[in-house]
């Protein structure tokens, strides 16, 4: 299926550095946009798929911050790294405590900028199992739902939200564990300080410790400059650890013992430093089983768990689905300036017969898809995804809305259909995007998600180089 190598936008106005970050990025398999300052990073947002931006701090009127005032504004998940200066170090942490990703110091070493890059991307595509949107909705603490088991997290929300009790958030990727934490912040006294988020998940074993609590200079190889850990960074406001049951197991020692006693040691640091910060834990495992299996320390676990909170899945809350739809349909009509208002009733019966694993994030989805590619007003059955279109049964898919009844032996077996049936979806997906965007082979690969590159490579495969011409 389409697809295609992570795209980096690296913006600094001293050209040497843009040639030895890009070199390096381009060696690691990324696909790079260099650009000289503000203005053109923010145009390079524009017409690209950007997986993750690296930007220098200082460049003239539109500077690294207003880059990240854009990103905020217009793509909020997308991780910025800011590089900057020694003396600007202060700023560049407060860039962090506003939505930055995090920041590599001048003169940096390029492992560190390396394993910096990695994090963001890795952070990124995990992001997108989870529900990431600010504000589903007007409803309680900014949540669509009207579900039973919903109107309990709510009453819980309520009594602890401005409380310093810790918080272990527990359910299935993309049930909106991250939506329940942020909820826990913005009703606290903690507000208006710092809500710093960590996958847990994202971070190499051996740099665990660093990320969490920070280093000192020399204090090991890459180690140029010193650094403040997460536990800092939120100093005053709110650390959520997402996806905690990924912290291997001698780290969790010294994270009790931070929670504990609200100190941390830096790597490297010859005295302890005291930090106030309110703890929200979240993990898409059953934390029981990885105790008893000896991959979670219990007593961290009782710490964790003081007030538990568990988001039930959507096939579990299938009234939601309708509700969701609708606030769906009118983010992305809005997005991509196109009418679509409705779903004809063999696509909604079909959206609440399936499972959805991917919980909201996989119902959103499928909905900004279908809203990008459908030809009017309404979404049909024959919008939806293949597995979507699965759980309709034999009888919804004739009389038009999906005329596909050939059998797979008669394609040279299962493969071969599959084979053919991806080929024509690519086919069918592309001369849509180019249609919508007149088509411009840039901003169709933006619509796909996929690069520049990737999409001329596919339109050659499927003999679509002449809709460029």
């Amino acid at each position: 299926m389409l697809g295609g190598r992570k795209q980096v936008l690296v913006a600094d106005d001293e050209a040497n550095i843009r040639r030895v970050i890009s070199a390096q990025l381009q060696a690691d398999g990324h696909e790079v946009h260099e650009v000289g300052d503000g203005a053109r990073a923010i145009e390079a947002l524009k017409e690209h798929h950007i997986d993750a931006v690296v930007t220098d701090l200082r460049m003239g009127t539109i500077d690294g911050m207003a880059v990240l005032r854009y990103c905020q504004e217009h793509c909020a998940d997308l991780p910025v790294i800011m590089i900057t200066a020694y003396g600007t170090i202060d700023i560049a942490v407060e860039a962090m405590r506003l939505g930055a990703f995090d920041f590599v110091a001048k003169p940096f070493d390029l492992a560190e900028l390396r394993n910096v890059v990695g994090k963001a991307l890795r952070t990124s595509e995990l992001r997108t199992r989870d529900v990431q949107i600010e504000g589903l909705g007007n409803g309680r603490y900014k949540i669509i739902s009207n579900d039973p088991a919903m109107v309990d997290v709510y009453g819980i929300l309520d009594k602890v939200a401005d409380t310093t009790a810790t918080v272990l958030i527990s359910g299935e990727s993309g049930t909106g564990k991250e939506l329940i934490a942020r909820a826990l912040h913005e009703n606290s006294s903690r507000k208006d300080n710092a809500f710093v988020r960590v996958n847990c998940g994202a971070i190499p074993r051996d740099l665990m410790e660093a990320e969490l609590f920070g280093y000192e200079r020399g204090s090991f190889t890459g180690a140029v400059n010193s650094k403040p850990g997460r536990f800092e960074l939120a100093h005053g406001g709110t650390l959520f650890l997402d996806e905690i049951g990924e912290i291997p197991v001698e780290m969790q020692v010294k994270l009790l013992r931070a929670i504990q006693e609200g100190e941390i040691d830096r790597v490297g640091g010859i005295k302890p430093m005291t930090v106030d910060v309110r703890l929200i834990a979240a993990s898409n495992r059953e934390l029981k089983k990885e105790i008893a299996a000896g991959r979670f320390r219990e007593d961290l676990y009782y710490r964790l768990n003081v007030v538990p909170i568990h988001m039930p899945p959507l096939r579990e809350r299938r009234g939601d689905i309708p509700l969701l739809v609708e606030h769906f349909l009118g983010v992305y009509a809005g997005r991509f300036k196109k009418p679509v208002s409705q779903l004809s009733g063999e696509a909604r019966d079909a959206l609440l017969a399936y499972g959805w694993p991917g919980n909201i994030r996989e119902l959103e989805n499928v909905i900004e898809r279908c809203v990008l590619l459908a030809d009017d007003n309404t979404i049909r059955l024959r919008d939806l995804s293949t597995e979507v279109r699965s759980t309709a049964g034999a009888g919804a898919s004739g009389a038009g809305d999906d005329d596909d009844d050939s059998d797979p032996t008669a394609v040279g077996g299962l493969k071969g259909l599959v084979r053919e049936r991806t080929r024509a979806l690519e086919r069918d997906l592309i001369m849509k995007a180019l249609d919508q965007t007149n088509t411009n082979v840039t901003q169709a690969a933006r619509l796909l998600k996929i690069s520049r590159k990737s999409l001329q490579i596919k339109m050659k495969e499927l003999g679509l180089r002449e809709l460029n011409q």
